[in-house]
């Protein structure tokens, strides 16, 4: 099945507001010393991931209007297959200083698509 691209930008939007939802109110510390809330955000990471890695192959232009979108592809690929080399703290640190970006600009690039049918 074909990958539409205003559903992996959708799908990256409902990933970066879940991380937000997640951490909200909490610290590194929390974040550090909670295996549930780690899962959860790391679950959401591999879906912004994944659905930037087919945005690529679906639409590499637009996949490249996303700050640092190899590197997101990247980050998703350690958390799936070198889960055993995941740094809380550079997690944190993500959270912190790239997730403003991941929630803004795939808003903006939905507002540039043409209106559906």
């Amino acid at each position: 099945m074909p990958h539409d691209l205003r559903k992996l930008l959708f799908d990256m939007q409902n990933a970066a507001m879940g991380i937000e939802m997640f951490v909200s109110g909490k610290s590194e510390t929390d974040f550090r010393s909670d295996l549930m809330l780690r899962l959860a955000v790391e679950r959401q990471f591999e879906i912004i991931g994944e659905a930037l890695g087919r945005l690529v192959k679906l639409d590499p232009s637009t996949a490249q209007r996303i700050s640092e979108y190899q590197k997101i592809i990247s980050f998703r690929n350690v958390l799936i297959h070198g889960y055993d080399s995941v740094n809380d703290a550079i997690t944190w640190r993500i959270i912190q200083d790239k997730l403003p970006v991941l929630q803004r600009e795939p808003d903006e690039l939905v507002r540039t698509l043409p209106p559906q049918p």
